[in-house]
């Protein structure tokens, strides 16, 4: 499973940046629909292999791995489409619509998984996943929207534009403090989310019922989230709300890091899960938006790309990080250490120059600076 994990997220390691110039090379849609319809087959090729018998470890890690790296160019190019279909104003609203969908799918389709295994077995439940991958693709292949190819004139080496992408957020006046702190964040909540359910079963003792109860109040505080987040940036703007919300995002894992076995236990963890998914899904849709008013469309496919792709390499560092905290000092430590580092990442943020970032912003203004740096 260890293997299998880590080759679903290598391609992001290791061709996250260059994914981001090859997507702002070409039209994002066509792009989409042909790496949904990659993972239909993909992940359509397990079953068959099973049926022939011909699924090893060897054969199934090259499927997920290549699975990843189709994950990877669509996510790079989805990110930096959804500017396309809705007006600026209404970008923070759009994205917060995603991060409900993602967490209503995020607590339904392990239920739904489980179900599909139980009775049809692993390998159909598998090839059910990949219908639904063909599905996504034809439904994108139907969207009308404004799509251009990008000019070609525009175009530099590999590298200049991969160095011109890098330099445009970790240069960039307020995205560099927004990625920056948004790695840590990945890093210490992986810390904690990968200590937590050793913890809880071992521990705290709540159980297979009381992991399943923790995720619903995940996606219940995710879904919340999604439905507040256009409220709240409209009342704070853009600066303060990622400053509160990331306060919140940290200290909301305190109820975990104190829980003791008995009958609050449950409450506990629940209680910090739900805090926790509320606060991100209020702040990550502001976040998603805000990248994409400040940057030019021509560069949005590497910006996304970049900050993704070293989002992912932290959790890559911070899962065998805290199994190595739990193992070698124990449980709680692990977890303070995830909840500090979620805490000072916060505070942070708090006296970066992210405080002043406003939803007026615009991205052209300092293109410029950086294409020249």
């Amino acid at each position: 499973m260890g293997l299998v994990n880590a080759v679903r997220w290598a391609p992001y390691l290791l061709f996250g940046l260059v994914a981001g110039v090859l997507v702002d090379r070409c039209r994002r849609k066509p792009m989409m629909v042909a790496m949904d319809l990659g993972r239909a087959v993909l992940l359509g090729a397990i079953p068959l292999l099973y049926a022939l018998d011909g699924l090893s470890i060897t054969a199934l890690c090259l499927c997920v791995f290549a699975f990843g790296v189709l994950c990877l160019f669509f996510e790079a190019a989805n990110q930096s489409y959804v500017p396309r279909l809705v007006p600026k104003e209404l970008l923070n609203s759009g994205y917060a619509r995603l991060e409900q969908a993602n967490a209503a799918a995020g607590s339904t389709g392990p239920l739904i998984a489980g179900v599909l295994i139980r009775f049809i077995g692993a390998p159909l439940a598998v090839l059910v996943d990949a219908a639904s991958y063909l599905v996504s693709g034809l439904l994108l292949a139907s969207v009308k929207a404004h799509d251009p190819v990008p000019d070609p004139g525009a175009r530099r080496s590999l590298g200049g534009e991969l160095r011109e992408g890098v330099a445009w957020v970790y240069r960039h006046r307020t995205l560099a403090s927004i990625a920056l702190t948004s790695h840590a964040m990945l890093l210490f909540n992986t810390v904690v989310s990968t200590v937590f359910v050793v913890f809880a079963l071992h521990e705290l003792k709540i159980g297979a019922f009381g992991l399943g109860v923790t995720y619903a109040c995940a996606g219940a505080g995710g879904i919340l989230g999604g439905a507040l987040s256009a409220r709240v940036v409209r009342r704070l703007d853009v600066g303060a709300t990622l400053i509160v919300f990331r306060v919140v995002a940290a200290v909301g894992w305190l109820p975990l890091v104190v829980a003791a076995r008995g009958a609050w236990a449950l409450p506990a963890v629940s209680l910090a899960f739900f805090v926790v998914s509320l606060a991100i899904s209020v702040e990550s849709p502001v976040e998603m938006s805000y990248r994409q008013s400040v940057t030019p469309d021509r560069l949005r496919g590497r910006m996304n790309a970049t900050i993704r792709s070293f989002n992912w390499g932290m959790v890559a560092v911070g899962a065998p990080l805290g199994g190595l905290l739990a193992d070698q000092v124990g449980y709680r430590f692990a977890l303070g250490v995830g909840l500090c580092g979620a805490v000072a990442q916060a505070l942070a943020l708090a006296v970066s120059p992210t405080r002043d970032a406003r939803a007026a912003d615009e991205g052209e203004d300092e293109l410029e600076p950086v294409a020249h740096a």
